[in-house]
């Protein structure tokens, strides 16, 4: 008996199989979507820092804001978004920020056991910049 699992037969008529095997394309969506869910957390690499505390009722952070993000680390490091910035640096970005007629939110990261006079000095750069809208990240419990 001959093989016939490319070939029917209809008579004397020979018609090729016209359906499409799902399965590997089945494997393959299954696939892409294993790569996207590994990938998407590695995409948004922050400066490590550990937050203060909140209470976990707090209210999040609201999505439709714009935010610019200014961290400080642990060794009293400053972040401009992930670029290291010194108080004279960060001055002249603020500038830049404060001559917009609607400048983002400053979204300020500070490490829970950092000092609280490195976090003042930055707030402080903020309201010589005459910015308004600061908001201070913190964990939830």
């Amino acid at each position: 008996m001959r093989h016939r699992s490319k070939l029917i037969s209809a008579g004397r008529r020979l018609s090729t199989v016209t359906t499409i095997n799902m399965t590997p394309l089945i494997d393959l969506a299954f696939a892409l979507l294993i790569i996207f869910i590994i990938a998407t957390p590695l995409l948004e690499q922050t400066i490590p820092i550990n937050l203060p505390i909140e209470q976990a009722d707090a209210a999040n952070q609201r999505k439709d804001i714009d935010y610019q993000t200014i961290s400080i680390d642990q060794s009293g490091q400053i972040f401009w978004g992930k670029t290291p910035v010194n108080l004279n640096d960060l001055n002249t970005f603020l500038g830049r920020f404060a001559e917009q007629p609607d400048p983002p939110v400053i979204n300020l990261r500070a490490d829970a056991q950092l000092q609280y006079q490195a976090v003042i000095e930055v707030i402080d750069l903020i309201k010589e910049n005459q910015l308004e809208k600061l908001s201070l990240d913190t964990q939830a419990q």
